[in-house]
């Protein structure tokens, strides 16, 4: 289960972070501490999702020109499929730990969100 906190008063020094690995049963793993960031184990999750978003940048460049191949084979293709769906399992668990981390909006901030699919939905 993912931790959210619904305090809109807890500061994100309190929150658990979502780290970007997993321990070896595939289960999240979570760092607790209240050094805002500044840590050793803080800056090397920092350095493996800056790595992990890289990969994904090089995989989707790698992915546009591959799939403008006329030549390319049923099993490159799975290949690729296969390494999207990891580079997409790293990128969202970077995004869910970094909004994780993130301030809860006021309540006047929240009503100006503009609901998902635009403002006149």
């Amino acid at each position: 289960m993912i931790y959210e906190s619904h305090d809109a008063t807890a500061t994100t020094a309190g929150r658990p972070r979502l780290l970007p690995w997993s321990n070896l049963a595939g289960n999240p793993c979570y760092l607790v501490t209240d050094d805002t960031g500044t840590g050793r184990l803080s800056h090397l999750a920092d350095d493996i999702e800056a790595v992990q978003l890289g990969m994904a940048d090089d995989l989707l460049g790698h992915a546009v020109d591959l799939l403008g191949d006329a030549k390319v084979t049923a099993p490159e293709i799975r290949y690729l499929a296969a390494r999207l769906t990891e580079a997409l399992r790293d990128v969202h668990r970077v995004a869910r730990s970094r909004g994780a981390r993130l301030p809860a909006p006021h309540d006047d901030e929240a009503r100006s969100v503009v609901p998902e699919g635009g403002p006149d939905t």
